[in-house]
């Protein structure tokens, strides 16, 4: 890399976004790593961990000026949080509905929100950890493909909308080895995702996507990458 980057990355307390912070400070940038758990971010290698929720408009816009503070700038925001609860709609579990409105999407909109300014007439990146679920609809998955599709529409309509100098990257991943799964508690969709998740991959396979994304000359802007296990058809 030209030079390192100070990279804000949310949700990195485990699974996919713990292997993004980790890879990114391994990259040699300069890695403030957000979440409640913050014990958990204390134990990643070179970051500087924050605690931060996602859902509360105010503590976002205070991890991002925590970053500003220690390091002087923003040059990469990675929206990783999110959560998987799913269920089928008869199921009826709108608190369950709202908690994933509530991270998936209004989290992603109150991180544009807090680094958006910034980056315009200077320039950043702007990386959404999206779904295939994004793309697909399967039972029990309609209001978290639902989040997942917002997720991806709003990333780019800010693709669209912004000027060069920022950069706008959406990943969408297949079945990774994570705790997402973990938040389920209806019967069904656990039973469901068993199966569906007996083939997955190392979480490094995304953190490896953003690297990537963030790898290449100012000029070229990787728009969205899909990364699932090959057995994943």
């Amino acid at each position: 890399m030209d030079e390192s980057k100070v990279a804000l990355v949310t949700g990195a307390s485990s699974g996919i976004g713990a292997a993004i912070a980790t890879r990114l400070a391994a990259d040699g940038h300069h890695v403030v790593a957000g979440a409640r758990r913050v014990d958990r971010l204390a134990e990643l290698p070179g970051v500087h961990p924050v605690r931060v929720d996602v859902t509360d408009r105010a503590d976002v816009a205070a991890f991002v000026a925590e970053a500003r503070a220690k390091f002087g700038r923003v040059d990469v925001f990675v929206n990783n949080a999110g959560v998987m609860p799913l269920s089928r709609l008869d199921a009826g579990l709108v608190g369950e509905w709202e908690a994933m409105i509530d991270v998936n999407v209004r989290g992603l909109l109150n991180g544009i929100a807090a680094v958006l300014p910034e980056f315009t007439g200077r320039g950043g990146h702007f990386l959404t950890v999206a779904s295939v679920g994004a793309h697909e609809v399967v039972p029990t998955s309609a209001v978290y493909s639902g989040t997942k599709h917002a997720a991806w529409a709003i990333t780019e309509g800010l693709r669209q909308e912004s000027d060069p100098s920022i950069r706008v990257t959406t990943i969408s991943p297949g079945v990774v080895t994570s705790e997402l799964a973990d938040s389920i508690t209806d019967p069904h969709a656990a039973a469901a995702m068993s199966s569906y998740r007996a083939h997955a991959i190392a979480p490094q396979a995304i953190a490896d996507a953003v690297a990537y994304a963030l790898d290449q000359p100012a000029d070229v802007d990787v728009n969205e990458i899909v990364v699932r296990p090959a057995r994943q058809r």
